[in-house]
C-alpha cells in the first residue's frame, strides 16, 4: 500500500525534486509551503504517513513545527533537513522527537533508505505495541487491522458485546480471525488484564475432554498422578475462547450445558461442584443451526451460546482490507525473519487483491511469510507469490517444437515460452533471441534491473547496455 510522504520546504524546486525521488520509490507525496501548512494538514485533514521537514524557513522554523505537531498529539515519523544549520539544531530536533536528519543536498539513495528506515521503525513500533497488548490481554478493537464496512460492523458489534458478560458466539469461515475478534472482545471488555484461554474443541481426544475442560483431581483415573486444574479454572475471572464448538461430543455438550447455566463446574474425581466465573465466547466454522436439525447440536446449548451472534467475514468480501494487513504481515515478519521488506509493488498488490482467498486471512498470512523470506527486493513482486500468480520463472533450455510460436512479429508475454524457431522452422538469431529474453524478463519483474541482472546471470551495467542496444528504454519506463 502507498505511503503517503509530506514534504515541508519553503523552496518549490527542492520539493520537486524529493518528491520526484519519494514517486519513483512508490510512495504518494504531498507539500506543505510553511510549518503553519503542515499543522494544518496534519491536525485538520488529510495527514501522511512520515513527515521531510525543513529546519530552515520564515515566519516558523522547522523546530517549532516539529514542537507544534508533537504538543498536538501528532506522532508520525519525522525527518528533518538542513542545508547550513548547525550540530547543535540537529541534535535538538533529534530531542524533539525526529527520527532522522538529511544534510541538503541529499542524495536520491541515502533518502530513499531513511525514509524506507523511519517506516520500517514506525510498523516494528506498532507490532511490539500489538504483541505486549495481546500478552497482557489487553488487545481492543482498534488494535484489529481493517476498516471495511464489514469489519466496521463486526467492531461495533463487538465493542457493544464487550460492556457485559453475554455469550457471544462468532461464526466465519475457517482462517477469518474469530480468535482476534474473541481477544478483542476480552480485551475491550472490564475482563481486561485477566486469563484469556482459548481452547480447540476439535483438537481435544475423545476420553480427555472432560478432564481438559473441567479438571481432574489426583487418581480421578489411571494415569491421573497429578491434580489438574482445567481450562474454566485457569480462565477463572476472565475469558474462555471455545473455538469450533461444533465439535464437541453431545455428551460433553450436556456438561457444558450445566456449567454455563449453574455458573459451576465438577471436576472429574471431585467431591463437590466448583464455583467458577468466566465469559464465554465460542467460535464455529459451521452452520450450527444445520448442525441442531441434523442432530448433531444440542438445540438448547446453541440457544446459550448464540445469545450474542456476530459474524466474521471472509476475506473476498473486504478486499479493501487487503493492503492494510499485508503491511500489517510485512511489519511481523520483517521483525521475525530480520528482514527489510519496505511493502508490495502496485501490481502485486493488485494481484493480491483480485484473489479469491479461499483460506482467508490465514491463507494471506501464510502466502507473505513465505515471499518474504524468499524475497530479495525491497519490494516483493508478483513472482514472489507463485501459487497465486501462476509465474513459471525460469525458462527452459529448449522449447519443444509443439509449443513454439510461429508469430515472430509479437514480443513474447509472461505466460509464453521464448521463441527459438522463426516462422519458417528455422533457428532466429541469438540477437532476436536475447531481445525477446531480456523483454521478458522487464515484464516478468516489472522493470526492477537489480533482479533481472541476477535471474540472467549479467552484471547491472552490462544489462544497461544491452537494453540501449536492443532498443528497449521505453519499455523499461512503462514497466518501472
Amino acid at each position: 500500500m502507498a505511503k503517503t510522504i509530506l514534504v515541508v520546504d519553503d523552496d518549490p524546486t527542492q520539493r520537486r525534486l524529493i518528491q520526484a525521488v519519494l514517486e519513483r520509490d512508490g510512495n504518494a507525496v504531498v507539500h506543505a509551503a510553511s510549518g503553519g501548512e503542515a499543522i494544518d494538514r496534519m491536525t485538520r485533514g488529510g495527514g501522511a504517513d512520515l513527515i521531510l521537514l525543513d529546519m530552515i524557513m520564515p515566519e516558523m522554523s522547522g523546530l517549532e513545527c516539529l514542537a507544534e505537531l508533537r504538543s498536538a498529539g501528532i506522532n508520525e515519523p519525522v525527518i528533518v533537513l538542513t542545508a547550513n544549520g548547525g550540530i547543535d539544531m540537529v541534535v535538538k530536533a533529534m530531542q524533539a522527537g525526529a527520527q532522522d536528519f538529511f544534510v541538503k543536498p541529499v542524495g536520491p539513495e541515502r533518502l530513499l533508505v531513511g525514509v524506507r528506515n523511519a517506516m520500517q521503525m514506525t510498523r516494528l513500533t506498532a507490532e511490539v505495541g500489538r504483541l505486549t497488548k495481546r500478552v497482557q490481554g489487553r488487545t481492543s478493537f482498534d488494535d484489529i487491522v481493517g476498516d471495511s464496512n464489514p469489519m466496521r460492523m463486526v467492531k461495533a458489534l463487538g465493542a457493544r458485546a464487550a460492556k457485559s458478560s453475554i455469550p457471544v458466539l462468532i461464526t466465519g469461515e475457517s482462517g477469518v480471525g474469530k480468535e482476534v475478534i474473541a481477544r478483542a472482545l476480552h480485551g475491550a471488555s472490564d475482563r481486561a488484564g485477566k486469563p484469556f484461554v482459548a481452547v480447540n474443541c476439535g483438537a481435544l481426544p475423545a476420553n480427555l475432554v472432560e478432564s481438559i475442560l473441567f479438571g481432574h483431581e489426583k487418581g480421578a483415573f489411571t494415569g491421573a498422578v497429578d491434580k489438574t486444574l482445567g481450562k474454566f479454572r485457569e480462565a477463572d475471572g476472565g475469558t474462555l475462547f471455545l473455538d469450533e464448538i461444533g465439535e464437541l461430543p453431545l455428551d460433553m455438550q450436556v456438561k457444558l450445558l450445566r456449567a454455563l447455566q449453574e455458573g459451576e463446574i465438577d471436576p472429574v474425581g471431585g467431591k463437590r461442584p466448583v464455583k467458577i466465573d468466566v465469559r464465554i465466547v465460542s467460535a464455529t466454522n459451521r452452520d450450527p443451526a444445520q448442525q441442531v436439525r441434523d442432530g448433531a447440536f444440542r438445540e438448547d446449548l446453541f440457544y446459550r451460546l448464540n445469545v450474542f451472534p456476530i459474524e466474521a467475514p471472509s476475506l473476498r468480501d473486504r478486499r479493501e482490507d487487503i493492503p492494510a494487513l499485508v503491511d500489517h504481515f510485512i511489519a511481523r515478519f520483517n521483525a521475525e525473519e530480520g528482514k527489510r521488506i519496505a511493502g508490495c509493488a502496485p501490481e502485486t498488490m493488485a494481484m493480491l487483491q483480485s484473489f479469491d482467498w479461499p483460506g482467508n486471512v490465514r491463507q494471506l498470512e501464510n502466502a507473505v511469510f513465505r515471499a518474504i523470506v524468499l524475497a530479495d527486493a525491497p519490494f516483493l513482486q508478483p513472482h514472489d507469490f507463485p501459487a497465486i500468480s501462476g509465474v513459471t520463472v525460469p525458462m527452459p533450455d529448449v522449447v519443444p517444437v509443439a509449443t513454439v510460436s510461429t508469430h515472430s512479429d509479437h514480443a513474447p508475454q509472461p505466460d509464453q515460452p521464448i521463441r527459438i524457431l522463426d516462422d519458417r522452422g528455422h533457428l532466429r538469431t541469438l540477437e532476436e533471441i536475447e531481445r525477446d529474453l531480456i523483454q521478458h524478463a522487464i515484464e516478468v519483474y516489472a522493470g526492477h534491473m537489480s533482479e533481472i541482472a541476477r535471474r540472467l546471470g549479467i552484471g547491472r551495467s552490462t544489462l544497461y547496455r544491452k537494453v540501449r542496444e536492443q532498443g528497449l528504454e521505453e519499455q523499461l519506463k512503462e514497466a518501472g
